[in-house]
């Protein structure tokens, strides 16, 4: 190796590892818990403030890498324009992609698993001997979801999935001697490890018939003619593997068991950093298939991918926001209600991805902020009521705003935003979604291509489904805070005086706090749509209709 070739290799090294610190202190936590087990006093102290701690840096670092990313700007030329937009890497031999996307989510991921850890640390789940394997395995999964936020090729996308899944498994089974946890924990598994084999076989398909799993290869080829069946089989199997990790139908059948058997903190954490980690895979993976990333948009793989793109996440959508709305109103524990209304909750994100936009990109990354404070709040009130009254079945929360009601009116601000109700945050993410489903449908139907054409129909009925069970989630939300708000507690029905909830300082406090960033965000959300713009300048527009290729090779592409 020569001279130049080795101090070449040592700057792209150090390149690649400054923008892979965020992950680098993850890991770092991780060893430093495990070997601090070694030492009996440590061992016998919690841990999760480690865990938290060394979150919050890695946190810190990925803002700074924000601000520094949209602060220093390289000239990109794309057609006869000259642009410019924020630093592009390709880092790890092309392996991960570091830009505004990925960092986005890192922010995303790391606030919430902070967020989750100090839920962790409020509930007492887990206890102290436990607190250090409980927080290496968060740990663990947010470094795995990181990489799939990231990931530009086969091998990395099932690294990243696997990464997230396999602590997610152990995680659903934390809680020891407790049958159901184990139950749900095996059912995962199953589910997780059949899932996986499909998308592996569809990446082997891809990867076989191209030669290569580099995505942007993969587009090159793609753009090169009309896609064979081979193709869209090995597409559809590796979207599979996503709608397993987002929990969409038919791939749902784990969510609902997993969720209420495992602990409430852990169901916090699957329902939003994994929702969250999964669409951006399926955001990168879809739109780089359809060449909208890059230096220079392909419109020949866009054009290629989008009649089945299109149709394929729109059917998605439909049916997981459908289903999960619908199975959401007979459930009476709170857990298995907040799984279905998961599952409902992807559909509608999945909406945003289905216009293949960068626009409907934005859309999602909005609504995932959103949803990570609603969510993580009504998963944190159950979790706070289920220490308080031993319970997480809705019957034993009859009246339960004379005992203890600022949670109740956290709880109430949760569900009121996640059904979409103004001025709340809930209202701004789903106005984003269906305004992007708008567009993408005008856009759509105005190009006069007969391939194309008809996808905005499809969109404007994509459209009107989110509308109509956003009203038949009215219903199951509502019903949660009648029960407790306008029936008479147990105790008062048996004859006995309620008491009030012994409810700490410190939980009423965290609770409120979610409450309050849900309703600020429903007022003030033009810096959220905003940071959601420079969260997808990595993808480009769609072209217009004069700009579609004529048809036949894209220039260079060789199959």
């Amino acid at each position: 190796m020569t001279p130049t070739l080795l101090r070449n290799l040592q700057i792209a090294l150090g390149q690649d590892l400054l923008a892979f610190v965020p992950e680098l202190i993850l890991c770092l936590a991780i060893v430093l818990m495990l070997l601090m087990r070694l030492f009996p006093r440590y061992d016998r102290s919690h841990l999760g403030w480690v865990a938290l701690i060394m979150t919050v840096v890695a946190l810190l670092v990925t803002f700074n890498q924000w601000l520094g990313n949209n602060g220093q700007y390289d000239p990109r030329v794309i057609g006869e324009n000259t642009t410019f937009h924020p630093v592009s890497l390709e880092i790890f031999s092309g392996l991960l992609v570091y830009d505004n996307f990925t960092i986005f989510l890192r922010i995303f991921l790391l606030g919430f698993t902070a967020l989750v850890i100090m839920l962790s640390l409020l509930t007492g789940i887990p206890d102290k001997e436990d607190s250090a394997d409980f927080s290496c395995l968060i740990l663990g999964a947010t470094v795995g979801m990181s990489l799939m936020a990231s990931a530009n090729h086969l091998i990395m996308i099932f690294i990243g999935v696997e990464m997230a899944s396999l602590p997610s498994y152990a995680l659903a089974g934390f809680l020891k001697g407790k049958r159901a946890s184990s139950e749900s924990a095996l059912k995962y598994v199953v589910y997780g490890g059949g899932a996986a084999g499909v998308m592996l076989y569809g990446m082997s398909l891809l990867a076989g018939r191209f030669g290569t799993g580099y995505l942007p290869d993969l587009v090159r080829f793609m753009a090169a003619g009309p896609l064979d069946p081979l193709i869209l089989l090995g597409t559809l199997f590796v979207l599979i593997g996503f709608g397993f990790k987002l929990a969409a139908v038919p791939f749902h059948f784990w969510c609902p068991d997993v969720f209420e058997g495992a602990a409430a903190e852990v169901g916090a954490f699957l329902s939003v950093a994994s929702k969250g980690a999964a669409l951006a895979l399926v955001a990168r993976f879809t739109l780089g298939l359809g060449g909208l990333t890059g230096l220079n948009p392909d419109y020949a793989a866009w054009r290629n991918a989008a009649p089945y793109l299109v149709p394929t996440l729109t059917l998605f959508a439909a049916l997981t926001t459908t289903f999960g709305n619908f199975a959401a109103y007979g459930q009476t524990n709170l857990k298995r209600l907040l799984a279905y209304s998961t599952i409902a909750h992807a559909g509608f994100m999945m909406m945003g991805l289905a216009t293949l936009t960068p626009e409907g990109t934005a859309a999602v990354l909005f609504y995932l902020i959103a949803y990570l404070f609603m969510n993580l709040g009504a998963f944190a009130v159950v979790a706070f009521l289920r220490n308080l009254t031993g319970s997480e079945d809705l019957r034993d929360f009859r009246g339960l705003v004379t005992r203890a009601p600022v949670l109740v009116i956290a709880l109430g601000v949760c569900l009121l935003s996640l059904l979409g109700m103004p001025p709340l945050a809930g209202f701004a993410a789903k106005f984003q979604i269906f305004s992007a489903l708008f567009d993408a449908g005008n856009f759509y139907s105005n190009l006069g291509s007969d391939k194309l054409t008809p996808l905005g129909p499809m969109l404007y009925a994509l459209l009107v489904i989110g509308g109509l069970n956003t009203v038949v989630s009215l219903f199951y939300y509502v019903k949660v805070l009648k029960v407790m708000v306008l029936e008479k507690p147990l105790d008062e029905v048996e004859g006995r005086r309620p008491e009030p909830l012994p409810v700490p300082g410190s939980v009423s406090a965290y609770a409120v706090l979610l409450a309050l960033v849900i309703v600020v965000a429903g007022i003030l959300w033009n810096p959220l749509a905003q940071w959601s713009s420079d969260g997808v300048n990595a993808f480009h527009a769609a072209p217009r209709a004069q700009q579609l290729p004529a048809g036949g090779l894209a220039k260079g592409a060789q199959p």
